[in-house]
């Protein structure tokens, strides 16, 4: 992004009669009050003498000009560029106010007329919800009723920011936003949800958050309408409206938020066409031109100094009374510094020099507001102009929006009614068959493919504004019949509460007859005014917005992925006042940040090649579907599913999916519990396995170093097949040792119908005591080296070890899936089958283990046993690439961290207890697990077809979730014979730019 603003400029923001507030950077540096006084002074001289510079370089009339801003689009045109051109150049304008057009056509077309006019051009956009209100190619973000339903300004101040930087790399010095009118007439055909509410207070602390941020940003924001256009029934663009208040009433509520802008350091305040008899009685006055409103009122009574702006002098409400540069004269009169597009801007200099002339106003008051202007230009950084750089320039402004937009989203969508819990769905609800109907669309949408991600099997219907009355009972009967309860999403209806918001009669009444007659939910895409027409439903949201990032966030509220914490910002009904809504936390589960490739750094297009890797794998057979999840900078930046649970394609995968993860058990469970313990002093790395299991004294198992059995090097076997020798000669499980039903003597669950003895969990370990340690055997991949270490977990914990990683990890970082035994805690069409198993349990196995060895264990063992999806993988393995802190809590030491995933051993790749890259990767044919990992990296993979990996060095967490061994078990090697997890990580470092 090129530097638009010199820090020259911005360190004397201040100085507009202390009206526009320094960038928080500059406030925070720490300085001796000499040192800031002598700054200070010297950038008053240096600004001082531009502006003297400047002034002096110009007659009368191109003074005058400097207060004249004129319109400019930038898809009108050569004539109207034309005619843009001729105001720079033969009247000197002083600025230029862009409207519809294109980022890059703008762009140049600034470099243009900045590179003709004799003063630099103060440049402005009317954007209120982003540039995107204007130009094409640039994504909005949410209107302000959408702000003023957030509880927290956090995001309105980035919302603000955000517009800020969009305009600072457009070269736009002043944005004519935010609006701080309190919207408390519904029938406002002009403010309406340009409007962050009808409370005062909420108007004013999300006003000036946005405020803050726009110009922490370096731009200077403008509040308007003074003196408040929100209790109106008159468009101003068209006629001149009248609020008929006290001057009593107006203090209390239209001024309040004007006043806190003041006192934020607002630099400008926008004058609207209102016809206030308690301010000015005078007749076809409106505010813009009354001295009385901008000179008595804002200036000396309530103290701005900042520029003062006129609304358009082209609509009506002023246009009607004034033409012919009259308008920009009486605004001058009233008090206004900037008079923008006037009639004429010729015609409004003549205008002005005649009234000088007459004595109507001395030369030195305009002087001095020409001067003002000038301050305000140098500033801006006008005095040290760059050149627009339209390099990436659409990519740049985009970059950072859909990110904020699903941020907005997450706090601000607000649950209006919940009639007996409705929202979110019960896992009993979500059994039954649902349907979806999208009123007023007219495809497919974000928001039906949301719902049908999170509820597989979900039916959609599309009710366009296009059907009639007459098509309502077949689509209602059969809704009705088929389902057990419907979604209704509303889309595409107007934003103005002109003729019912656009909604017709037929739109209408399906909503309320699925409403009255069956369970529902409803959900209002765009402005809540419109939710009056449904004050009666059962359970409503509010959305405010009708874009694909605030559909999919909807989605997730109904089917509790987030809890909902958004306030009516308006009343919409009586039983809805402002302020209503439901708010609660769901399961206070960890959702990762979301961002665009761009945003981290990436290439979105390179990352597709995982796409076409996952669909290859399926294609040949290696594997039914599959779970993709990559992190970048602790941030998501690809989270897709592919295939189906069975090559059927019957039961598709989704990102609450649930998988087998198999040796990913021994890193994502019993390696950061050794972690933890080691912490906390309880394990020493050089201790014997003999100091913290009783069980092993006396055998050759006893003397082992910890260290080795983390490494695989303490010569154990690598696999014991236990479960072979309770088999019948005939492959069948031993009938005594086995029951098909729990029983007092048989608890251990090892499969469906299938429980094993009490007592053989002693025979297994009794067999890994009695197993040969082969010493000096070197490395020796073994899962009885992880048996032992969960053993540990649990002798030292006095927990078992599922226990004690649930509640030290998998709790407290907010994990949904992670954890042993899942059949326990969700529904089984949410796990992934693993093997049609033919040799030992004879089954289809679907949530239990697939390990034979820790299913024999009930389950639960150090090597095998935990399930999970993707994405709460990639939590545990962002906490410890951030050095084992995640979200401010610190789950492991740094230097623990540090210790455990370095390369741990001279005769293998391992780390302790951690997989690691091969050390000649460089030169291998095979490089793993990917070409370009780092030496740090750090991770595990899985038997079932699963692996985390994570690189320090890059910043990146890749996990990979399948069930590869469906439905014929190990033998199908293709995963790793195609090296399908090596491609899909390698595409991660081919995608950094």
């Amino acid at each position: 992004m090129r530097k638009q603003l010199l820090v020259a400029g911005l360190t004397g923001l201040m100085l507009i009669g202390s009206a526009f507030t320094l960038p928080s950077e500059f406030n925070n540096r720490k300085k001796s009050k000499k040192a800031v006084k002598h700054a200070d002074n010297l950038q008053q001289d240096k600004e001082s003498q531009w502006v003297d510079s400047v002034f002096n370089s110009l007659n009368q009339e191109e003074r005058i000009a400097q207060l004249i801003m004129i319109r400019a689009h930038s898809n009108l045109g050569q004539d109207h560029i034309n005619a843009v051109v001729k105001d720079i150049q033969d009247n000197k304008v002083g600025g230029v106010i862009f409207f519809q057009g294109g980022p890059v056509r703008q762009a140049n077309l600034t470099n243009y007329y900045q590179s003709i006019s004799k003063v630099p051009l103060l440049v402005a956009i009317d954007g209120e919800w982003g540039l995107g209100m204007r130009l094409d190619s640039v994504i909005s973000l949410p209107r302000n009723m959408m702000i003023g339903a957030l509880q927290d300004s956090t995001l309105a101040y980035e919302a603000g920011k955000l517009m800020g930087e969009q305009c600072r790399r457009m070269g736009i010095h002043i944005d004519f936003a935010p609006d701080m009118d309190i919207n408390n007439n519904p029938a406002n055909p002009v403010i309406n949800d340009r409007s962050f509410g009808e409370n005062k207070y909420q108007v004013a602390r999300m006003g000036v958050a946005t405020i803050k941020g726009m110009q922490d940003a370096g731009i200077m924001a403008c509040a308007k309408h003074f003196p408040g256009h929100g209790d109106t029934n008159v468009d101003s663009h068209f006629d001149l409206p009248t609020i008929n208040k006290t001057r009593k009433q107006l203090d209390s509520l239209e001024l309040y938020p004007f006043r806190e802008a003041i006192k934020a350091g607002v630099g400008s305040i926008m004058i609207g066409h209102l016809y206030i008899p308690a301010i000015d009685k005078k007749p076809n006055t409106p505010t813009s031109i009354s001295y009385k409103a901008v000179t008595d009122l804002l200036k000396e009574e309530m103290g701005f100094k900042g520029l003062i702006v006129t609304d358009a002098l082209e609509m009506k409400g002023i246009a009607k009374f004034y033409t012919k540069g009259q308008e920009s004269l009486q605004s001058l009169l009233a008090g206004n510094d900037l008079m923008i597009l006037p009639s004429t801007s010729a015609g409004s200099v003549d205008a002005i020099k005649k009234a000088i002339k007459a004595g109507r106003i001395s030369q030195g008051e305009v002087d001095e507001r020409v001067k003002k202007v000038l301050r305000a230009k140098y500033q801006l950084g006008l005095a040290n102009l760059e050149k627009i750089d339209t390099k990436n320039l659409v990519e740049d402004i985009n970059a950072h929006t859909d990110s904020l937009r699903r941020r907005i989203a997450e706090k601000a969508i607000t649950l209006v009614k919940n009639d007996k819990e409705l929202i979110p769905f019960s896992p009993a609800m979500t059994q039954q068959k649902l349907a979806v109907i999208a009123v007023g669309a007219d495809a497919n949408n974000a928001f039906i493919q949301a719902v049908k991600e999170s509820k597989p099997g979900t039916d959609a219907f599309i009710f366009t504004a296009r059907q009639s009355v007459d098509q309502i009972a077949p689509i209602v009967s059969r809704i009705q019949r088929d389902y057990k309860a419907v979604i209704i999403s509303l889309h595409n209806f107007s934003r103005r509460p002109a003729n019912n918001f656009g909604l017709s009669l037929a739109e209408r009444l399906i909503i309320k007859q699925l409403q009255t007659e069956m369970p529902s939910a409803t959900v209002v895409f765009g402005n809540p005014y419109a939710l009056q027409y449904f004050c009666d439903a059962p359970n409503i949201i509010a959305a405010y917005e009708d874009d694909s990032t605030t559909q999919k966030v909807a989605a997730e509220i109904l089917f509790g992925k987030i809890g909902p914490s958004g306030k009516l910002p308006v009343t919409v009904c009586p039983g809805m006042p402002e302020g209503t809504g439901i708010s609660y936390k769901v399961n206070q589960y960890t959702i990762l940040p979301t961002v665009s490739p761009k945003e981290a750094g990436m290439n979105e297009q390179a990352l597709l090649k995982i796409d076409a890797i996952a669909n290859e794998m399926i294609s040949r057979g290696a594997a039914p579907g599959a779970q993709v999840v990559a992190l970048k900078d602790g941030k998501m930046v690809y989270n897709r599913c592919f295939g189906h649970f069975e090559y059927n394609r019957v039961e598709p995968v989704t990102p609450m999916s649930i998988y087998d993860d198999a040796s990913v058990t021994k890193v994502c469970a019993t390696t950061i519990s050794i972690m933890r313990l080691y912490d906390e002093g309880k394990i020493n790395l050089d201790g014997t396995l003999g100091m913290y299991l009783p069980m092993v004294l006396g055998t050759d198992k006893a003397g082992l170093r910890i260290r080795d059995i983390l490494l695989h090097q303490a010569g154990l076997v690598p696999y014991i097949p236990f479960y072979k020798e309770t088999l019948y000669p005939n492959g069948s499980p031993d009938t005594i040792l086995y029951h098909r039903e729990p029983d007092a003597n048989h608890q251990v669950r090892v499969a469906e119908h299938l429980y094993l003895e009490n007592n053989y969990i002693d025979t297994l370990w009794k067999k890994i005591i009695e197993s040969k340690v082969t010493p000096r055997a070197g490395y020796v991949y073994s899962d009885n080296d992880f048996l032992f270490l969960g053993k540990i977990v649990e002798q030292l914990t006095g927990k078992k070890l599922n226990d004690y990683v649930r509640e030290t990890f998998y709790e407290p970082l907010g994990l949904a899936t992670t954890g042993f035994k899942p059949r326990e805690r969700f529904k089984l069409a949410r796990i992934a089958p693993t093997e049609q198993e033919l040799i030992f349990r004879q089954q289809l196995l679907r949530g239990d283990v697939h390990d034979p060895g820790a299913a024999m264990f009930g389950g639960v063992a150090g090597h095998a046993g935990l399930f999970s999806n993707a994405h709460d993988l990639a939590v545990i393995m962002q906490m410890l690439l951030n050095n084992g802190s995640f979200n401010g809590v610190q789950y492991i030491k740094p230097e623990t961290v540090k210790l455990f995933t370095a390369y741990g051993s001279n005769i293998s790749r391992r780390g302790l207890g951690f997989d690691k890259p091969e050390k000649n990767n460089s030169i291998r044919q095979d490089p793993y697990p990917a070409k370009s990992a780092s030496g740090a990296t750090f991770g595990h993979t899985g038997f079932t077809g699963t692996c985390v990996w994570a690189d320090p060095v890059n910043k990146l967490v890749f996990v990979f979730m399948s069930n590869r061994v469906f439905p014929s078990g190990g033998s199908n090697t293709k995963l790793a014979s195609l090296r399908i997890r090596e491609k899909m990580f390698d595409v991660l470092y081919q995608a950094i730019m």
